[in-house]
């Protein structure tokens, strides 16, 4: 039998299915915790708990029958949700400083240390100004050390990649360090949302790497000589060295397989697929069993990128979101991230000392951060300063209570700014009070250290004043109806377009009569209103028994929860295809009497536009086939798309203006199994 080994690296969990090749059925499932200061143990516990599951052949899956390994994978959209970046260099070449300045596009870049570089090109891809190559030359050696990757992008530099080309030269030259180019990964403008797509690729280089080769040592571990796939943001698939090259196309890689992988389990075409996890919740709109693409890029954690994934809304709620009450002294549900309490506790028995101890002090005396503690995050690429040297250290050994690590420097304030500007790195993380912990209290859900979470509990109850019970079940019911509002503002989107309907006044009061349990229970409301949701809900993901029954109440409609529904992502990962796009825009040079074809290594010029057409054609699909064989695929087919922009003459005579070309390729092939 030949057998497709599927995995999933969350925040949280880290999942694996075995699933039969030829028909799509699940064999066998598992579950372990992800490691985060190190994945290659959750990855490893993982497979070698499915490969260990009793499965549905009734007896062991040799290694050797499986022919396929994929990986979809949450990292980088949990990165950009979580804020944490690495340190990374934009390289700017041709534009115009002073005008980022003035409008404020130079806070988009996704990095502080940006720098410009003279040339560029026009929008026809001549060049405008030469390459300052002394500059670059100076720049990349000033970063050498200091910083964990380079991004290039260059002003029109997907019309002519040369300038980009050039400077990703010195860099591999100078530093040996991962460089992408923005032409690399989008072939439209837009110079901003460019710039802002590649230092995003940047960041999300090392970590994707350190995924990456963990799950691969683990195969070789296992004797698996599968080839290892990656999940792309559009639910296909890649090699994996094609995606360490690439990281960015991974972002929604995980909502993308959970997507497809909801339709598989449910067999339900026209649905809204939900996905609640640890870190995030994810929806997405299923037409006709796939799900539906977003062609102006996917939009993750305050970040507007170019690549084309799943049209997916993704927020910062899930069963390891960050429970507080805020300044108003009122409930507030993520988007950060922590780790559980009970998880902690389970690992280090001193955590419920702690939370003991300052349970029992006056609640006048308590400090601001009773309940929160900081453990040690991924390991640092890049240096670091004496003071946050010395955090690292002290958090070497054992988590330690955030009040006490701050109280610990003389200089407080500052310390907890250092603290906060690791957690952005991802070099520490926090540990609180979360939904998981409110699950323990109600025992609903009790793997983990049930005493921690109760403590937790009582430290925020006791503020409101009410029993632990009664605040735990508040957060379970927040977390309900968040997931509720989160469906409707992603459906109210689909229809009018994007809109902070949580900012106007008059759709928030509705938003919330027609979904707050609490005000549609209260007699003095003079207005009553509900919201039905036409289409069926299919939620996925390990606690959405616990969520979506009454999320699904509150939006009057139907919910299915399917089979295999906590390991849908793994499942999804296994059953997609290996697809390459590209765009050619042909354009007229009126001057030049010439038509040029925007190829991606450089332009070319042709006098008549079928030949123009002929050779993007014969070029770009052998180039397209070739590299979906380099990412994984066989029996691999080319299509084509033609659209031809003609405008209208003044005089509405029957001739009209030649505006342009667009050509869209798409390259589709199987993943290509081990034989």
């Amino acid at each position: 039998m030949n057998i497709s080994l599927g995995i999933d690296t969350g925040g949280t969990y880290t999942d694996a299915v075995l699933v039969n090749h030829a028909t799509g059925e699940v064999l066998a499932s598992a579950k372990a915790l992800t490691t985060r200061h190190d994945l290659a143990i959750g990855i490893a516990a993982a497979i070698r708990a499915v490969l260990a599951a009793p499965n549905k052949t009734g007896g062991p899956i040799p290694t050797s029958d499986i022919v396929l390994a994929a990986l979809s994978t949450t990292l980088a959209t949990n990165a950009l949700a979580e804020g944490h970046r690495g340190a990374v260099c934009l390289l700017l070449i041709g534009y115009d400083r002073e005008q980022m300045a003035r409008w404020g596009f130079d806070r988009q870049f996704a990095t502080a240390d940006v720098v410009y570089v003279a040339g560029g090109h026009d929008e026809h891809g001549r060049e405008v100004a030469p390459l300052d190559e002394n500059a670059a030359r100076t720049a990349i050696l000033a970063r050498r050390g200091t910083v964990e990757a380079f991004a290039i992008s260059g002003y029109f530099g997907v019309r002519n990649p040369d300038h980009e080309l050039r400077v990703r030269h010195l860099v591999e030259e100078l530093t040996g360090l991962p460089v992408t180019c923005g032409h690399e990964l989008t072939s439209r403008l837009n110079a901003v949302r460019r710039a802002t797509t590649v230092a995003l690729n940047a960041h999300l280089i090392l970590p994707l790497r350190e995924l990456i080769s963990s799950v691969q040592r683990t195969l070789d571990a296992c004797a698996i000589t599968a080839p290892l796939m990656v999940v792309k943001g559009d639910g296909s698939l890649v090699r994996a060295e094609w995606a360490m090259q690439r990281p960015i196309e991974t972002i929604l890689s995980g909502p993308a397989a959970s997507a497809v992988g909801a339709w598989h389990l449910a067999g339900r075409r026209d649905v809204w697929a939900i996905d609640i996890g640890g870190t995030t919740t994810d929806i997405a709109r299923l037409r006709d069993g796939a799900p539906i693409l977003n062609p102006d890029g996917a939009h993750v954690g305050g970040w507007q990128t170019m690549v084309e994934a799943v049209d997916v809304h993704t927020t910062g709620l899930g069963g390891d979101s960050h429970v507080r009450l805020d300044d108003a002294g009122r409930l507030s549900i993520g988007p950060r991230r922590v780790v559980p309490l009970c998880l902690l506790a389970d690992e280090w028995d001193e955590v419920v000392e702690e939370l003991d101890r300052q349970l029992t002090l006056p609640p006048g005396k308590r400090p601001a951060e009773a309940g929160e503690f900081v453990v040690m995050g991924r390991p640092a690429g890049a240096r670091l300063s004496p003071a946050e040297e010395e955090i690292l250290r002290g958090l070497a050994e054992r988590p330690l209570a955030l009040a006490a690590l701050a109280g610990q420097r003389r200089a407080g304030a500052l310390a907890r700014r250092q603290i906060a500007a690791l957690e952005a790195r991802g070099l520490v993380r926090r540990a609180a009070f979360t939904p998981t912990d409110a699950l323990h209290v109600l025992g609903r859900h009790t793997p983990w250290c049930v005493e921690a979470a109760r403590l937790g509990a009582g430290l925020l109850a006791q503020q409101l004043g009410i029993p632990v019970a009664e605040f735990c079940a508040r957060v379970v019911s927040g977390v309900a109806q968040r997931a509720a509002v989160e469906v409707v503002r992603k459906a109210l989107a689909d229809e009018l377009g994007r809109a902070a309907w949580h900012e106007e006044t008059a759709a928030a009061t509705f938003l919330r009569l027609a979904l707050d349990g609490d005000l549609q229970a209260a007699d003095d409301n003079e207005i009553g209103c509900a919201i039905t949701l036409r289409r069926p809900l299919v939620a996925i993901g390990a606690p959405v028994a616990a969520y979506m029954p009454e999320a699904a109440h509150r939006l009057h409609t139907e919910l299915v929860i399917p089979p295999h529904a906590e390991v849908a992502n793994a499942v999804g990962a296994v059953s997609g295809s290996v697809v390459m796009r590209q765009r050619v825009l042909i354009n007229p040079l009126p001057e030049e009497e010439v038509l040029r074809v925007h190829l991606p290594d450089a332009p070319c010029d042709f006098a008549r536009l079928e030949e123009a057409v002929a050779y993007a054609r014969e070029v770009v699909s052998e180039r397209l086939a070739e590299q979906a064989r380099a990412a994984g695929a066989e029996q691999v087919e080319v299509q084509m798309t033609r659209h031809d922009r003609w405008a209208p003459t003044r005089g509405g005579g029957l001739d009209a203006v030649y505006l342009g070309t667009e050509l869209a390729f798409a390259a589709v092939g199987r993943p290509r199994p081990a034989r």
